[in-house]
């Protein structure tokens, strides 16, 4: 699975967020400054070539939905990140976040239950 661009990325949340969506009704949903209808039409053929989305044909509209769940692509973002910027060790990752006070202390609890419950 492809990394995706950012602009590709807002495009999918809006099709994991609100479902089937015509272009128009993605354009609605991303955020400003809104990009030109053809921009968004051409990134949506983009995303379906790559696997991303498919579409339903209505006449000579289309309604895209997702193909790839979100889930599956948090995935493969976040091993990306981790493999890029913590030499795929998750500890130097919260250790990261843990010092740079983006993690409280209810947080690492909350993380240190998820992989106690994980063990048993």
């Amino acid at each position: 699975m492809k990394k995706l661009a950012h602009r590709e990325e807002q495009i999918m949340h809006v099709l994991w967020e609100n479902g089937p969506s015509f272009v128009k009704e993605i354009i609605q949903k991303l955020p400003e400054p809104k990009p030109h209808y053809n921009s968004v039409s051409t990134m949506v053929r983009i995303l379906e070539t790559k696997g991303f989305i498919g579409h339903e044909a209505f006449g000579k509209s289309h309604r895209y939905h997702a193909v790839v769940p979100k889930e599956d692509y948090q995935v493969k973002a976040v091993k990306d990140v981790l493999g890029s910027f913590f030499n795929n060790s998750f500890s130097d990752m919260v250790a990261f976040f843990a010092k740079s006070e983006n993690v409280d202390e209810e947080e690492l609890k909350d993380i240190m239950k998820i992989i106690k419950n994980k063990k048993s």
